[in-house]
Protein backbone atom coordinates (compact mmCIF):
# COMPACT_ATOMS: atom_id res chain seq x y z
CA UNK A 1 0.00 0.00 0.00
CA UNK A 2 1.30 3.50 -1.03
CA UNK A 3 2.22 5.21 1.58
CA UNK A 4 1.80 9.02 -0.47
CA UNK A 5 -1.37 10.74 0.19
CA UNK A 6 -2.95 13.95 -1.89
CA UNK A 7 -3.86 15.49 1.84
CA UNK A 8 -2.91 13.95 5.34
CA UNK A 9 -5.44 15.36 8.18
CA UNK A 10 -4.21 14.96 11.27
CA UNK A 11 -7.27 14.78 14.00
CA UNK A 12 -11.00 13.74 13.24
CA UNK A 13 -12.90 16.15 15.11
CA UNK A 14 -14.38 19.02 14.12
CA UNK A 15 -12.55 20.73 11.88
CA UNK A 16 -10.60 17.48 10.63
CA UNK A 17 -13.79 15.27 10.18
CA UNK A 18 -15.19 18.17 8.61
CA UNK A 19 -12.40 19.22 6.13
CA UNK A 20 -12.15 15.49 5.45
CA UNK A 21 -15.50 14.99 4.36
CA UNK A 22 -15.45 17.57 1.51
CA UNK A 23 -12.15 16.54 0.40
CA UNK A 24 -13.22 12.73 -0.03
CA UNK A 25 -15.89 13.81 -1.42
CA UNK A 26 -14.08 15.88 -4.10
CA UNK A 27 -12.12 12.48 -5.20
CA UNK A 28 -8.78 13.34 -3.28
CA UNK A 29 -6.58 10.93 -1.73
CA UNK A 30 -6.90 11.21 1.51
CA UNK A 31 -5.26 10.02 5.13
CA UNK A 32 -6.72 10.38 8.49
CA UNK A 33 -4.73 10.14 11.38
CA UNK A 34 -6.85 9.73 14.86
CA UNK A 35 -4.48 9.11 18.09
CA UNK A 36 -7.69 7.19 19.60
CA UNK A 37 -9.98 4.55 18.51
CA UNK A 38 -14.14 4.52 18.14
CA UNK A 39 -15.98 4.91 20.58
CA UNK A 40 -17.49 2.01 21.62
CA UNK A 41 -21.00 1.54 21.68
CA UNK A 42 -22.02 0.56 24.79
CA UNK A 43 -24.88 0.59 27.76
CA UNK A 44 -21.95 2.63 29.62
CA UNK A 45 -22.26 5.36 27.02
CA UNK A 46 -25.79 6.49 29.01
CA UNK A 47 -24.32 5.14 32.74
CA UNK A 48 -23.77 8.88 34.38
CA UNK A 49 -21.75 7.24 37.11
CA UNK A 50 -18.90 5.87 33.91
CA UNK A 51 -19.50 8.53 32.06
CA UNK A 52 -19.27 11.55 35.12
CA UNK A 53 -17.89 10.11 37.93
CA UNK A 54 -15.63 7.55 36.48
CA UNK A 55 -14.62 9.96 33.32
CA UNK A 56 -14.65 6.31 31.66
CA UNK A 57 -13.91 8.21 28.64
CA UNK A 58 -12.12 11.10 28.97
CA UNK A 59 -8.29 10.19 28.29
CA UNK A 60 -6.04 9.49 31.65
CA UNK A 61 -3.27 11.44 29.83
CA UNK A 62 -1.61 14.05 32.77
CA UNK A 63 -0.89 17.63 31.44
CA UNK A 64 0.48 20.41 34.08
CA UNK A 65 -0.89 23.78 35.10
CA UNK A 66 1.93 26.79 35.02
CA UNK A 67 2.56 25.98 38.80
CA UNK A 68 3.52 22.50 38.08
CA UNK A 69 0.29 20.85 39.17
CA UNK A 70 -0.40 17.81 37.28
CA UNK A 71 -3.92 16.83 35.85
CA UNK A 72 -6.59 15.49 33.50
CA UNK A 73 -7.98 17.29 30.35
CA UNK A 74 -11.49 17.30 29.78
CA UNK A 75 -10.36 15.72 26.50
CA UNK A 76 -11.78 12.43 24.69
CA UNK A 77 -9.24 10.80 21.81
CA UNK A 78 -11.60 8.70 19.65
CA UNK A 79 -12.59 9.48 16.08
CA UNK A 80 -14.53 12.27 16.03
CA UNK A 81 -13.06 13.41 18.67
CA UNK A 82 -14.38 15.80 21.40
CA UNK A 83 -17.63 16.13 19.35
CA UNK A 84 -18.35 12.67 20.84
CA UNK A 85 -19.83 13.98 24.25
CA UNK A 86 -19.86 17.63 23.36
CA UNK A 87 -23.13 19.61 23.36
CA UNK A 88 -24.20 19.95 19.88
CA UNK A 89 -25.03 23.30 20.58
CA UNK A 90 -24.20 24.85 16.61
CA UNK A 91 -24.52 28.66 17.12
CA UNK A 92 -23.10 30.79 14.21
CA UNK A 93 -20.71 33.31 15.38
CA UNK A 94 -22.55 36.95 15.57
CA UNK A 95 -22.19 39.45 12.50
CA UNK A 96 -20.57 41.58 15.12
CA UNK A 97 -18.37 39.05 16.30
CA UNK A 98 -16.03 39.30 13.71
CA UNK A 99 -15.24 43.33 14.15
CA UNK A 100 -13.60 44.62 17.57
CA UNK A 101 -15.64 44.66 20.53
CA UNK A 102 -14.87 46.61 23.37
CA UNK A 103 -15.67 44.53 26.71
CA UNK A 104 -15.47 46.19 30.55
CA UNK A 105 -11.60 44.18 30.70
CA UNK A 106 -10.13 45.01 27.03
CA UNK A 107 -10.51 44.72 23.74
CA UNK A 108 -11.80 41.57 21.71
CA UNK A 109 -9.87 41.91 18.42
CA UNK A 110 -11.16 41.97 15.11
CA UNK A 111 -11.05 38.91 12.36
CA UNK A 112 -9.74 40.26 9.49
CA UNK A 113 -12.18 38.28 7.42
CA UNK A 114 -15.98 38.90 7.47
CA UNK A 115 -19.23 37.34 8.62
CA UNK A 116 -20.27 37.58 4.95
CA UNK A 117 -16.78 35.33 4.21
CA UNK A 118 -18.01 32.80 6.22
CA UNK A 119 -21.79 33.10 5.77
CA UNK A 120 -21.81 30.44 2.83
CA UNK A 121 -19.93 28.17 4.77
CA UNK A 122 -21.91 28.30 7.97
CA UNK A 123 -24.72 27.11 5.84
CA UNK A 124 -23.36 24.39 4.46
CA UNK A 125 -22.11 23.07 7.68
CA UNK A 126 -25.08 23.67 9.69
CA UNK A 127 -26.66 21.67 6.56
CA UNK A 128 -24.31 19.03 6.57
CA UNK A 129 -24.57 18.51 10.50
CA UNK A 130 -28.47 18.45 10.46
CA UNK A 131 -29.08 21.85 12.94
CA UNK A 132 -32.29 22.02 14.10
CA UNK A 133 -33.27 25.54 15.25
CA UNK A 134 -35.51 28.39 14.20
CA UNK A 135 -34.80 31.62 12.33
CA UNK A 136 -35.93 34.78 13.78
CA UNK A 137 -36.10 34.34 17.39
CA UNK A 138 -32.56 35.40 18.36
CA UNK A 139 -32.38 38.81 18.69
CA UNK A 140 -28.66 38.53 17.95
CA UNK A 141 -28.67 36.09 14.83
CA UNK A 142 -26.68 37.53 12.13
CA UNK A 143 -28.70 37.52 8.41
CA UNK A 144 -28.39 33.91 6.78
CA UNK A 145 -28.70 32.80 3.30
CA UNK A 146 -31.07 29.76 4.00
CA UNK A 147 -33.17 28.39 6.94
CA UNK A 148 -32.74 25.46 8.76
CA UNK A 149 -33.30 22.03 7.31
CA UNK A 150 -35.54 21.17 10.31
CA UNK A 151 -37.52 22.87 12.77
CA UNK A 152 -36.02 23.72 16.06
CA UNK A 153 -36.34 20.82 18.88
CA UNK A 154 -39.19 21.65 21.16
CA UNK A 155 -39.03 22.60 24.32
CA UNK A 156 -40.74 20.53 27.50
CA UNK A 157 -43.79 22.44 29.00
CA UNK A 158 -41.42 23.50 32.29
CA UNK A 159 -38.84 24.52 29.83
CA UNK A 160 -41.49 26.51 27.70
CA UNK A 161 -43.19 28.22 30.80
CA UNK A 162 -39.67 29.47 31.73
CA UNK A 163 -39.43 30.97 27.87
CA UNK A 164 -42.62 32.44 28.51
CA UNK A 165 -41.89 34.13 31.55
CA UNK A 166 -38.89 35.34 30.48
CA UNK A 167 -41.01 37.03 27.49
CA UNK A 168 -43.02 38.53 29.83
CA UNK A 169 -39.63 40.38 31.30
CA UNK A 170 -38.92 41.85 27.88
CA UNK A 171 -36.40 39.43 26.88
CA UNK A 172 -36.51 37.75 23.52
CA UNK A 173 -36.12 33.64 24.60
CA UNK A 174 -35.42 31.69 21.44
CA UNK A 175 -34.75 27.78 20.71
CA UNK A 176 -31.27 26.88 21.01
CA UNK A 177 -29.63 25.90 17.25
CA UNK A 178 -28.78 21.96 18.29
CA UNK A 179 -27.02 19.41 16.14
CA UNK A 180 -29.39 16.36 17.27
CA UNK A 181 -31.59 14.58 14.98
CA UNK A 182 -34.85 14.78 17.02
CA UNK A 183 -37.76 15.04 14.83
CA UNK A 184 -40.08 16.13 17.85
CA UNK A 185 -43.21 14.65 17.16
CA UNK A 186 -41.91 11.74 14.83
CA UNK A 187 -42.18 8.10 16.89
CA UNK A 188 -39.69 6.89 14.41
CA UNK A 189 -37.21 10.14 14.64
CA UNK A 190 -33.68 9.16 15.42
CA UNK A 191 -33.41 11.03 18.70
CA UNK A 192 -35.45 9.61 21.74
CA UNK A 193 -34.56 12.59 23.88
CA UNK A 194 -32.94 11.28 26.55
CA UNK A 195 -31.23 12.76 30.06
CA UNK A 196 -27.67 11.23 28.60
CA UNK A 197 -27.07 13.84 25.73
CA UNK A 198 -24.82 16.65 26.85
CA UNK A 199 -21.31 15.77 27.89
CA UNK A 200 -22.48 11.86 26.72
CA UNK A 201 -21.81 9.94 23.64
CA UNK A 202 -24.57 8.97 21.54
CA UNK A 203 -25.73 5.36 22.17
CA UNK A 204 -28.13 5.42 19.40
CA UNK A 205 -25.80 7.70 17.02
CA UNK A 206 -28.23 10.75 16.84
CA UNK A 207 -26.09 13.08 17.54
CA UNK A 208 -24.09 14.97 14.57
CA UNK A 209 -21.00 14.43 15.86
CA UNK A 210 -18.02 14.50 13.58
CA UNK A 211 -17.94 10.49 13.18
CA UNK A 212 -21.69 10.76 12.53
CA UNK A 213 -22.04 13.31 10.26
CA UNK A 214 -18.78 14.17 8.53
CA UNK A 215 -16.82 10.92 7.76
CA UNK A 216 -19.31 7.86 8.42
CA UNK A 217 -20.29 9.03 4.89
CA UNK A 218 -17.07 9.08 3.43
CA UNK A 219 -15.27 6.55 5.24
CA UNK A 220 -16.09 3.03 2.63
CA UNK A 221 -14.55 4.95 -0.17
CA UNK A 222 -11.51 3.89 -1.55
CA UNK A 223 -10.17 6.87 -1.41
CA UNK A 224 -10.00 7.39 1.89
CA UNK A 225 -7.83 5.60 4.64
CA UNK A 226 -8.34 6.16 8.33
CA UNK A 227 -5.58 4.90 10.97
CA UNK A 228 -7.00 4.43 14.51
CA UNK A 229 -4.26 4.45 17.34
CA UNK A 230 -1.99 6.48 15.20
CA UNK A 231 -0.32 9.39 17.01
CA UNK A 232 1.59 11.79 15.17
CA UNK A 233 4.54 12.82 17.09
CA UNK A 234 6.57 14.47 14.56
CA UNK A 235 6.39 16.79 11.30
CA UNK A 236 9.24 16.83 9.81
CA UNK A 237 10.31 19.04 6.49
CA UNK A 238 12.59 19.63 4.00
CA UNK A 239 15.93 20.69 4.21
CA UNK A 240 14.45 24.57 3.92
CA UNK A 241 12.39 24.35 6.56
CA UNK A 242 9.80 25.21 3.41
CA UNK A 243 7.38 22.08 3.23
CA UNK A 244 6.60 19.23 5.67
CA UNK A 245 7.40 16.04 4.15
CA UNK A 246 6.27 13.80 6.05
CA UNK A 247 4.74 12.72 9.59
CA UNK A 248 5.89 10.30 12.20
CA UNK A 249 3.53 8.27 14.21
CA UNK A 250 3.31 5.62 16.29
CA UNK A 251 1.26 2.91 16.08
CA UNK A 252 1.13 -0.40 18.04
CA UNK A 253 4.24 0.12 19.18
CA UNK A 254 5.80 1.02 15.74
CA UNK A 255 7.11 3.91 14.17
CA UNK A 256 5.96 4.88 10.75
CA UNK A 257 6.43 7.63 8.31
CA UNK A 258 3.51 8.62 5.84
CA UNK A 259 4.32 11.40 3.06
CA UNK A 260 1.39 13.87 1.13
CA UNK A 261 1.50 16.51 -1.16
CA UNK A 262 -0.57 18.95 1.52
CA UNK A 263 -0.74 18.14 5.49
CA UNK A 264 -3.98 19.56 7.71
CA UNK A 265 -3.48 19.29 11.17
CA UNK A 266 -6.63 19.89 13.50
CA UNK A 267 -5.73 18.30 16.87
CA UNK A 268 -7.79 20.55 19.03
CA UNK A 269 -5.89 23.93 19.73
CA UNK A 270 -4.18 23.12 22.77
CA UNK A 271 -2.50 19.92 21.49
CA UNK A 272 -1.95 21.26 17.31
CA UNK A 273 0.39 23.97 19.20
CA UNK A 274 2.06 21.02 20.94
CA UNK A 275 2.47 19.52 17.62
CA UNK A 276 4.16 22.21 16.17
CA UNK A 277 6.67 23.05 19.28
CA UNK A 278 7.68 18.90 19.21
CA UNK A 279 8.29 19.58 15.80
CA UNK A 280 10.90 22.12 15.71
CA UNK A 281 14.15 21.97 13.95
CA UNK A 282 16.72 23.41 12.55
CA UNK A 283 15.00 25.61 10.58
CA UNK A 284 12.50 26.48 12.86
CA UNK A 285 14.09 26.11 16.42
CA UNK A 286 11.32 27.41 18.19
CA UNK A 287 8.59 25.33 16.61
CA UNK A 288 7.44 24.36 13.30
CA UNK A 289 5.92 27.81 11.60
CA UNK A 290 6.95 29.56 14.97
CA UNK A 291 8.77 32.74 13.59
CA UNK A 292 6.04 34.41 15.32
CA UNK A 293 6.54 33.19 18.47
CA UNK A 294 3.17 32.40 18.85
CA UNK A 295 2.74 29.09 18.29
CA UNK A 296 0.69 28.29 21.40
CA UNK A 297 -0.39 31.81 22.65
CA UNK A 298 -3.28 33.66 23.68
CA UNK A 299 -5.20 30.12 24.87
CA UNK A 300 -8.97 31.14 25.14
CA UNK A 301 -11.79 28.49 26.00
CA UNK A 302 -14.89 30.93 27.57
CA UNK A 303 -15.68 31.74 31.16
CA UNK A 304 -18.23 29.04 31.82
CA UNK A 305 -20.26 28.32 34.93
CA UNK A 306 -23.03 26.21 35.87
CA UNK A 307 -26.03 27.44 37.85
CA UNK A 308 -28.61 25.30 39.26
CA UNK A 309 -31.77 26.80 40.15
CA UNK A 310 -33.26 24.70 42.89
CA UNK A 311 -36.98 24.86 43.49
CA UNK A 312 -39.42 22.99 46.03
CA UNK A 313 -41.24 20.91 42.92
CA UNK A 314 -39.69 18.38 41.11
CA UNK A 315 -38.76 19.80 37.41
CA UNK A 316 -39.64 16.74 35.79
CA UNK A 317 -37.75 17.93 32.51
CA UNK A 318 -35.87 14.73 30.29
CA UNK A 319 -33.78 17.44 28.53
CA UNK A 320 -33.54 21.32 29.17
CA UNK A 321 -31.18 22.28 26.19
CA UNK A 322 -33.51 23.91 23.85
CA UNK A 323 -33.64 27.52 25.46
CA UNK A 324 -30.91 30.59 24.91
CA UNK A 325 -31.03 33.70 25.88
CA UNK A 326 -29.31 36.39 24.04
CA UNK A 327 -30.63 39.48 25.31
CA UNK A 328 -26.80 40.41 27.77
CA UNK A 329 -24.74 39.27 24.69
CA UNK A 330 -24.05 42.71 23.63
CA UNK A 331 -24.19 45.95 26.18
CA UNK A 332 -27.56 46.60 26.54
CA UNK A 333 -29.36 48.60 29.17
CA UNK A 334 -28.43 46.10 31.74
CA UNK A 335 -24.73 46.73 31.99
CA UNK A 336 -22.92 49.26 28.92
CA UNK A 337 -20.40 46.14 28.20
CA UNK A 338 -21.34 43.01 26.94
CA UNK A 339 -22.04 39.50 29.71
CA UNK A 340 -22.53 36.68 27.28
CA UNK A 341 -24.90 33.91 26.25
CA UNK A 342 -27.37 32.11 28.78
CA UNK A 343 -28.30 28.55 27.72
CA UNK A 344 -28.51 24.78 29.71
CA UNK A 345 -27.11 22.06 30.04
CA UNK A 346 -28.82 18.95 28.84
CA UNK A 347 -29.52 17.56 32.31
CA UNK A 348 -28.11 16.91 35.57
CA UNK A 349 -28.81 13.94 37.87
CA UNK A 350 -27.29 12.88 41.35
CA UNK A 351 -24.62 10.46 40.35
CA UNK A 352 -23.41 13.65 37.81
CA UNK A 353 -23.76 15.77 40.76
CA UNK A 354 -21.95 13.37 43.04
CA UNK A 355 -19.28 12.94 41.01
CA UNK A 356 -18.06 16.86 41.78
CA UNK A 357 -19.56 16.87 45.32
CA UNK A 358 -17.59 16.74 48.69
CA UNK A 359 -17.51 12.98 49.55
CA UNK A 360 -19.76 13.92 52.85
CA UNK A 361 -23.00 14.67 51.06
CA UNK A 362 -24.86 11.96 50.97
CA UNK A 363 -25.77 10.95 47.05
CA UNK A 364 -29.83 10.66 47.59
CA UNK A 365 -29.64 14.65 49.03
CA UNK A 366 -27.89 14.79 45.83
CA UNK A 367 -30.23 13.43 43.22
CA UNK A 368 -33.00 15.18 45.48
CA UNK A 369 -31.74 18.41 44.41
CA UNK A 370 -31.11 17.25 40.88
CA UNK A 371 -34.66 16.26 40.38
CA UNK A 372 -35.80 20.25 41.68
CA UNK A 373 -33.19 22.28 39.44
CA UNK A 374 -33.17 24.04 36.08
CA UNK A 375 -29.48 23.94 35.10
CA UNK A 376 -28.24 26.60 33.50
CA UNK A 377 -24.55 27.06 31.38
CA UNK A 378 -23.66 30.61 31.31
CA UNK A 379 -20.89 31.36 28.83
CA UNK A 380 -18.81 35.22 28.73
CA UNK A 381 -15.99 35.15 26.67
CA UNK A 382 -12.41 35.41 27.82
CA UNK A 383 -9.74 37.48 25.69
CA UNK A 384 -6.69 36.49 24.33
CA UNK A 385 -3.79 37.05 25.96
CA UNK A 386 -0.13 35.91 25.23
CA UNK A 387 0.58 34.09 28.29
CA UNK A 388 -2.31 32.45 27.90
CA UNK A 389 -0.28 29.69 26.49
CA UNK A 390 0.53 26.46 25.69
CA UNK A 391 3.98 24.67 26.09
CA UNK A 392 6.16 21.76 26.92
CA UNK A 393 7.62 20.16 29.80
CA UNK A 394 11.12 18.88 29.50
CA UNK A 395 9.51 15.47 28.78
CA UNK A 396 7.21 16.90 25.74
CA UNK A 397 4.14 16.78 28.00
CA UNK A 398 1.63 19.66 27.46
CA UNK A 399 1.81 22.76 30.20
CA UNK A 400 -1.21 25.12 30.44
CA UNK A 401 -0.63 28.19 31.59
CA UNK A 402 -3.99 30.16 31.71
CA UNK A 403 -5.31 33.20 34.31
CA UNK A 404 -8.51 33.63 33.92
CA UNK A 405 -10.02 37.37 32.37
CA UNK A 406 -12.68 39.56 31.79
CA UNK A 407 -14.53 37.86 35.05
CA UNK A 408 -16.44 40.85 35.88
CA UNK A 409 -18.56 40.30 32.82
CA UNK A 410 -19.05 36.40 33.62
CA UNK A 411 -19.90 37.82 37.35
CA UNK A 412 -22.45 40.15 36.25
CA UNK A 413 -24.25 37.41 33.49
CA UNK A 414 -24.66 34.96 37.24
CA UNK A 415 -26.43 37.99 38.55
CA UNK A 416 -28.57 38.82 36.04
CA UNK A 417 -29.56 34.86 35.63
CA UNK A 418 -30.05 35.39 39.74
CA UNK A 419 -32.60 38.51 39.01
CA UNK A 420 -34.54 36.71 36.37
CA UNK A 421 -35.13 33.75 37.86
CA UNK A 422 -36.36 35.35 41.03
CA UNK A 423 -39.67 36.89 38.73
CA UNK A 424 -41.09 33.71 37.71
CA UNK A 425 -44.56 33.31 37.91
CA UNK A 426 -45.85 32.09 41.18
CA UNK A 427 -46.08 28.28 41.73
CA UNK A 428 -49.30 26.51 41.90
CA UNK A 429 -48.34 24.65 44.98
CA UNK A 430 -46.01 26.93 47.06
CA UNK A 431 -46.43 29.98 45.50
CA UNK A 432 -43.55 32.49 45.19
CA UNK A 433 -41.31 30.75 47.86
CA UNK A 434 -41.38 28.14 45.32
CA UNK A 435 -37.80 28.79 43.75
CA UNK A 436 -35.30 28.18 46.12
CA UNK A 437 -32.17 30.13 45.11
CA UNK A 438 -29.48 29.76 42.20
CA UNK A 439 -26.08 27.95 43.46
CA UNK A 440 -22.08 27.50 41.34
CA UNK A 441 -21.76 23.61 40.34
CA UNK A 442 -18.41 22.79 39.50
CA UNK A 443 -19.76 19.85 37.34
CA UNK A 444 -18.00 20.62 34.01
CA UNK A 445 -14.71 22.31 35.45
CA UNK A 446 -12.89 20.86 38.15
CA UNK A 447 -12.64 22.71 41.70
CA UNK A 448 -9.10 22.31 42.28
CA UNK A 449 -7.56 23.23 38.36
CA UNK A 450 -10.44 24.70 36.64
CA UNK A 451 -7.57 24.97 33.78
CA UNK A 452 -8.79 21.47 33.18
CA UNK A 453 -11.73 22.70 31.33
CA UNK A 454 -11.05 23.11 27.84
CA UNK A 455 -13.75 21.68 25.49
CA UNK A 456 -13.98 25.39 24.14
CA UNK A 457 -10.27 25.61 23.70
CA UNK A 458 -9.06 28.37 21.00
CA UNK A 459 -6.56 30.61 19.76
CA UNK A 460 -3.04 29.27 19.81
CA UNK A 461 -2.42 29.10 16.34
CA UNK A 462 -4.52 33.17 15.05
CA UNK A 463 -4.52 33.58 11.45
CA UNK A 464 -3.61 37.23 10.11
CA UNK A 465 -2.05 38.42 7.09
CA UNK A 466 0.80 39.76 8.93
CA UNK A 467 3.32 37.11 9.53
CA UNK A 468 4.87 38.77 12.67
CA UNK A 469 1.80 38.27 14.34
CA UNK A 470 -0.12 35.60 13.43
CA UNK A 471 0.88 31.75 13.05
CA UNK A 472 -1.66 31.47 10.30
CA UNK A 473 -2.71 33.10 7.08
CA UNK A 474 -6.13 34.06 6.40
CA UNK A 475 -6.70 30.63 4.20
CA UNK A 476 -5.17 29.01 7.41
CA UNK A 477 -1.82 28.10 6.12
CA UNK A 478 1.17 28.51 8.25
CA UNK A 479 3.31 31.73 6.70
CA UNK A 480 6.11 29.90 7.30
CA UNK A 481 5.49 26.28 6.00
CA UNK A 482 3.86 26.48 2.46
CA UNK A 483 1.90 22.96 2.80
CA UNK A 484 0.38 22.58 6.18
CA UNK A 485 -2.58 24.07 7.14
CA UNK A 486 -4.61 24.01 10.55
CA UNK A 487 -8.38 23.92 10.48
CA UNK A 488 -9.27 23.60 14.26
CA UNK A 489 -9.92 26.24 16.38
CA UNK A 490 -6.46 27.05 16.35
CA UNK A 491 -7.31 29.74 14.10
CA UNK A 492 -9.23 32.15 16.11
CA UNK A 493 -8.11 35.36 17.19
CA UNK A 494 -10.93 36.09 19.53
CA UNK A 495 -13.64 33.22 20.98
CA UNK A 496 -16.81 35.54 20.86
CA UNK A 497 -19.52 33.73 23.78
CA UNK A 498 -20.72 30.66 22.02
CA UNK A 499 -19.42 27.64 21.73
CA UNK A 500 -17.11 27.15 18.73
CA UNK A 501 -17.88 24.05 16.96
CA UNK A 502 -20.14 25.44 14.01
CA UNK A 503 -17.42 28.19 13.19
CA UNK A 504 -14.83 25.26 13.47
CA UNK A 505 -16.81 23.28 11.24
CA UNK A 506 -17.88 26.06 8.62
CA UNK A 507 -13.85 27.16 8.72
CA UNK A 508 -12.60 23.52 7.83
CA UNK A 509 -15.19 24.29 4.92
CA UNK A 510 -13.81 26.94 3.55
CA UNK A 511 -10.30 26.05 3.88
CA UNK A 512 -11.42 22.68 1.90
CA UNK A 513 -12.85 24.73 -0.61
CA UNK A 514 -9.35 26.75 -0.88
CA UNK A 515 -7.37 23.65 -1.43
CA UNK A 516 -9.64 22.09 -3.67
CA UNK A 517 -9.38 25.15 -5.91
CA UNK A 518 -5.52 24.84 -5.87
CA UNK A 519 -5.57 21.08 -6.39
CA UNK A 520 -7.35 20.84 -9.32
Amino acid sequence: MSHHYDVIVIGTGAGGGTIAHALAMAGKKILLLERGDFLPREKDNWNSAAVQGDKKYQTKEVWQDADGKEFNPQQHYYVGGNTKVYGAALFRMRAEDFGETIHQAGISPAWELSYAEFEPYYAAAEQLYGVRGNRGEDPTEPWSSSGYSYPAVSHEPRIQQLAEDFAAQGLKPFHMPLGIQRDNDDRLSKCIRCDTCDGYPCLVRAKSDAEVAALTPVLGRANVTLLTNALATNLETNSAGSEVTAVTVERNGARLKYTADVFVVSCGAINSAALLLRSANDKHPRGLANSSDLVGRHLMKHNNSIMLAVSRCEVKTVYQKTLGINDFYFASDAWEYPMGNISFVGSVDGATLAAHAPAIVPEFSLEMVARRSLAFWLMSEDLPDPNNRVTLAADGSIVLAYRENNMQAHERLKEKTKELMGHQRTCDVHGSSCHVGMFASHIHVSQKIPVAGVSHQNGTLRFGSDARTSVLNLDCRTHDVNNLYVVDGSFFPSSSALNPGLTIMANALRVGDHLLAGMK
